[in-house]
């Protein structure tokens, strides 16, 4: 009886909502939702569309770099104040400092660091490299790797955090038996708490995984998407769609092909955890 009411939203709310956003993607709605049934004549439409092409393609090389740079620069900014280093407390509340803006304010920062006119190149030209030249974020085919440098700044942070943690739940006699063993330092971390730290790299993935999915704020702060559609993502696409352009057919079409990936995605994930614990549960 409890449990009702956060059932109840459930069912409305998530389940409802998702259900008419598909049936919605099935007709030919513009501004105004409509019962015309149309089929997968919205779905034709979309992947023909150029722009949600490109979008799919810069979330895919985005969401590859962001995810490995930012698990990557993360363990290794752990394992760096795992050391137990001076300052401990205060460096990292630095790394931390940065998760604790928004994504509007990530890119807002980025984008005057990266422009031309004022940022990193003109510091370069300023201290006598008159030759000088940072321009990605006005190059097509460089402006997306901005936005994954903005990201990872944002998020290495969070993911030092968590494997911090999982670095100091490793107990210590595994370094003691590892330096009576003459191992290497860096086997012992490649061959034992890597492996160890498999809860702490999940974790982290799943974070780092829902931001990719939902990257918006930053890529229209920063980019608004451009130059042209270089930087598009997935998400604009829908809210550009859906607002401005009054294509709620189209717009709900593109979320639903997103709903899909996250699910073939994230339903064997799932899947593999449930009958990993089943069977540790069985033992």
């Amino acid at each position: 009886m409890a449990l009702s009411p956060a059932l109840a939203v459930l069912v409305v709310v998530y389940i409802g909502c998702t259900t008419w956003t598909i049936w919605i993607s099935m007709t030919a709605s513009r501004m105004l939702p409509s019962s015309n049934f149309v089929g997968l004549r919205q779905y034709e439409a979309l992947f023909a569309n150029e722009r949600w092409t490109v979008s799919v393609s810069n979330l895919v090389i985005f969401g590859t770099m962001f995810m490995i740079a930012s698990l990557a620069l993360g363990f290794l900014l752990a394992v760096a104040i795992d050391q137990r280093v001076r300052a401990e407390n205060l460096l990292r509340s630095i790394f931390l400092y940065p998760f604790s803006m928004s994504f509007v304010v990530t890119g807002l920062v980025w984008q005057w660091v990266l422009n031309p006119t004022f940022g990193i190149e003109r510091i370069g030209k300023n201290l006598g490299f008159a030759d000088f030249k940072f321009d990605w974020i006005v190059r097509q085919d460089m402006v997306i790797y901005c936005l994954v440098f903005a990201a990872v700044w944002h998020a290495a942070g969070l993911v030092m955090a968590i494997m911090l943690a999982g670095l100091r739940g490793i107990d210590e006699d595994i370094w003691k038996a590892a330096r009576v063993d003459g191992l290497p330092t860096w086997r012992v971390y490649v061959s034992i708490v890597v492996p160890m730290m498999g809860a702490s790299f999940a974790t982290a993935s799943v974070l780092m995984a829902t931001s990719v999915v939902r990257l918006y704020d930053l890529s229209v702060a920063m980019t608004n998407g451009g130059p042209g559609i270089a930087s598009e993502v997935p998400a604009k696409f829908v809210m550009d769609h859906l607002f401005e352009r009054q294509n709620i057919g189209l717009a709900t079409a593109a979320a639903t092909s997103m709903l899909i990936t996250v699910a073939a995605v994230v339903g064997p994930f799932l899947y593999w955890q449930s009958r990993r614990r089943a069977a540790a549960g069985a033992h």
